[in-house]
C-alpha cells in the first residue's frame, strides 16, 4: 500500500497563513453572541428529539402489548378449531353413513332387471330377512298415499355391519330408497336420539337423514328439497309410529 507524502512545508506555512487571515477578517462576527433565532431553533430540534425518543419508548411498549394480545389470541383461535375439530371427528360415521346412501341410490336405482334382491311380492320375508342381519326390528314404510309402490329390497355392507335398502317407485319410474343402518361407536353419544332431519347434497343424489336411537335413517332421490323432506316426514312418522 503507498503511504501518503506529506505536503511540503512552504504550502503547511501558505495553509496557516490563509487559515489566519479568514480568523481576523470574520473576527466581529466570531465574537457576536448566538442570535435568539437559532437559539429557538435549537431548543425547537431539541425538544422535537426528546418526543421522538418519548414516541419510540412508548412505540416499543404498544409493540409488546401487541404481539402479546396477538399471541393470546391466536391461541385462542387454536383452542376453538381444536374444540371444533373435536367435534366434527365425532361424526365421521354419520357423515359416511349419508354419503354411502347417496351412492347407494346412485349404483341401483338406474337398475331395470336387477334393481332388488328381494322383490315386493315377498315383502314379509324382505322385513324378516333384513331385519335379522341388521339385529333391529324393521318395517317397510308404505308410501301408496304418496305415490310411490315398493320395489323390494336389498342387504348393504357399512362401516358398522349390515345395512338396508328400501326402493319405491312412481308410476312415472321415478325411485327413492330409504337407506337404514347402526351407526355404531361412531355416532355422537350426545345426540344418540337425534331425530332432527338434516339435509344432504353430498353425494350423487341428496338425501334428508336423521339419527334415531343409534342407527341412520337416510331417504334419497334426485327431488326438489321441499318434496324430499314431505316424504321424509312421512316415513319417519310411520317407522316411529311403529317403533312407539
Amino acid at each position: 500500500m503507498n503511504t501518503p507524502t506529506p505536503p511540503p512545508d512552504d504550502d503547511l506555512a501558505a495553509w496557516e497563513a490563509q487559515r489566519d487571515a479568514l480568523r481576523r477578517l470574520h473576527r466581529e462576527v466570531l465574537d457576536e453572541p448566538v442570535p435568539p433565532a437559532l437559539l429557538a431553533a435549537a431548543g425547537l430540534a431539541d425538544e422535537q428529539h426528546a418526543r421522538q425518543a418519548t414516541w419510540m419508548r412508548w412505540g416499543g411498549r404498544a409493540a409488546g402489548i401487541a404481539l402479546a394480545f396477538g399471541a393470546g389470541w391466536l391461541a385462542n383461535t387454536q383452542w376453538a378449531s381444536s374444540q371444533a375439530g373435536a367435534a366434527l371427528s365425532r361424526a365421521p360415521a354419520t357423515r359416511e353413513f349419508v354419503h354411502a346412501a347417496s351412492v347407494a341410490h346412485a349404483v341401483y336405482a338406474p337398475e331395470k332387471r336387477h334393481p332388488v334382491e328381494v322383490a315386493a311380492a315377498e315383502q314379509q320375508h324382505l322385513a324378516q330377512w333384513l331385519s335379522k342381519r341388521l339385529d333391529k326390528p324393521l318395517q317397510v314404510p308404505d308410501l301408496s298415499a304418496e305415490g310411490y309402490a315398493l320395489v323390494g329390497g336389498r342387504l348393504l355392507p357399512g362401516s358398522e355391519g349390515a345395512r338396508a335398502q328400501f326402493m319405491f317407485e312412481r308410476a312415472s319410474g321415478e325411485r327413492i330408497t330409504l337407506y337404514i343402518g347402526s351407526l355404531g361407536s361412531g355416532a355422537d353419544p350426545s345426540r344418540s336420539g337425534e331425530t332432527a332431519f338434516r339435509y344432504s347434497a353430498d353425494g350423487p343424489v341428496p338425501n334428508f337423514y336423521w339419527v334415531d336411537r343409534g342407527f341412520g335413517y337416510a331417504l334419497s332421490g334426485a327431488l326438489s328439497r321441499d318434496t324430499l323432506l314431505s316424504l321424509a316426514t312421512v316415513v319417519y312418522r310411520q317407522l316411529e309410529k311403529t317403533a312407539g
